[in-house]
């Protein structure tokens, strides 16, 4: 059920240091764009809407983010002048004012911090119960930019002061500002509209909200979290190290759910890999997006699998590279070096070495030989290959789409099948073989007498 939430993401930096044509919100983090596991975040808090505060370049993404997230309704809001943080939160509220959206509770996010969590946040929205404004801090010993956080002997939050406005004597202070703010909506107006640009910057602070509403008597207060979850990213270094942190999590989580990774930092997931318990995943493995894996499946070594399903007890690998709209049966084996694409395998057949299987249904129960090739394009157009049950392969056999082979058929090792095969039938295509009596000695003598001319 929807609450009375509003939350802003400010989403309009231009990532100068990314060094990149696609804004950095976009960037990737385990596979999601950063913006979008943002607003997976702030979903979760039933917000009745989600204002992203952007930049004019990401017009082109608001299908698509609005498609990612159909339940929720989405506002884009366009800073066209970039004038602080506190400046970008006052356009998000003219368009609350505007559409009388404004709710009893905002939350202030922002879309390159994409590991905050919405248990973090709802901790924030249940101080505002009590005070007026409610800030995210971490503490940091390490030297860094971040603004600090004075707070009085009663433990409320007196100000912010940004670090390139801090004394020496400031900078000291371990408490630091995210940058993640709630607060209360009937007051957060009133507070933007006070904010002033005479800082070092000329720019609005947001963060100047909370002398402000000192001021007015308003209590402030705050709560803190691990520095991991407020890291920004600013440039690809920076997102290397949230990736990283990212893939931590989701390893120890899998591992938390029941699934074996032998060597856990070798492995790398997406936001959405699904793994059943009891599945072994060994050394050097990537899964990209819309992955599931029942139980009982091992993944062999230097695996790389994408958009595929994997049921139960199947064998996968090593060196093997399942593809989008895959899905492979149980207990069935697909070993070195294969390949598979676009194609259905289904219970106990096998396929276990030096293989491509493309746009191919394959039945129960097969065994496709080492160095077999599904044939499935003519430069133009991609055909079919249709591989019934008890069906025997035998080794480097090309398969030429489309095509059907049928239940109990056996394919000759060498062959190139360009014909349907019936039931049960035995098909072997090759050329006559012909062997020359003493050819290989004549052979020898005629290249050692050109190698001494």
């Amino acid at each position: 059920m929807m609450r009375n939430i509003s939350i802003i993401i400010l989403s309009a930096g231009k990532g100068t240091r990314m060094k990149s044509s696609l804004p950095k919100v976009m960037h990737k983090v385990a596979g999601r764009e950063m913006l979008n596991m943002v607003i997976d975040e702030a979903k979760k808090l039933n917000p009745q809407n989600i204002t992203l505060v952007v930049s004019s370049e990401m017009e082109t993404f608001y299908e698509k983010i609005k498609n990612e997230h159909e339940n929720q309704q989405i506002d884009f809001v366009i800073q066209n002048e970039r004038k602080g943080t506190g400046h970008a939160a006052s356009c998000a509220t003219k368009t609350f004012n505007d559409n009388k959206k404004l709710h009893k509770k905002v939350l202030i996010l922002y879309g390159d911090t994409p590991l905050i969590s919405h248990q973090t946040l709802e901790k924030m929205l249940q101080k505002i119960d009590d005070f007026s404004l409610c800030i995210l801090g971490f503490d940091d010993e390490e030297e860094n930019a971040y603004g600090r956080l004075f707070i009085n002997d009663f433990g409320h939050l007196e100000k912010i002061v940004e670090f390139k406005d801090a004394n020496e004597i400031e900078k000291k202070i371990a408490l630091c500002n995210s940058g993640v703010i709630a607060v209360d909506g009937d007051a957060l107006p009133h507070l933007l509209a006070q904010i002033k640009d005479n800082n070092s910057a000329q720019e609005f602070y947001l963060t100047d909200i909370v002398a402000i509403a000192n001021n007015q008597g308003l209590k402030c207060t705050f709560i803190k979290t691990n520095i991991d979850e407020v890291l920004g990213v600013n440039s690809r270094i920076e997102l290397a190290n949230v990736e990283k942190i990212k893939q931590k999590q989701i390893r120890q989580k899998m591992m938390e759910n029941g699934v074996t990774l032998i060597s856990p930092k070798s492995v790398y997931f997406n936001f959405d890999t699904k793994i059943a318990q009891d599945v072994i995943i060994y050394p050097n493995v990537f899964f990209g997006s819309e992955v599931v894996i029942e139980s009982g499946v091992e993944i062999k070594s230097f695996c790389h699998i994408e958009g595929a399903k994997i049921q139960k007890n199947a064998k996968i690998g090593p060196f093997a590279r399942i593809r989008p709209q895959s899905e492979i049966a149980e207990n069935v084996h697909i070993g070195n070096f294969v390949e598979i694409k676009k194609s259905q395998i289904a219970k106990n057949s096998k396929i276990n070495h030096l293989s491509y299987i493309g746009d191919s249904e394959i039945g129960e129960n097969t065994n496709i030989g080492a160095g077999t090739i599904t044939c499935n394009y003519d430069g133009f157009n991609k055909f079919k290959t249709k591989i019934g049950d008890n069906v025997f392969i035998g080794s480097n056999s090309a398969i030429v789409a489309p095509i059907e082979i049928k239940n109990g058929a056996i394919i000759g090792a060498g062959s190139v099948i360009t014909k349907n095969v019936e039931s049960d039938d035995l098909a072997v295509s090759r050329t006559s073989q012909t062997n020359h009596a003493s050819g290989a000695t004549k052979f020898r003598k005629s290249k050692s007498v050109k190698k001494n001319d």
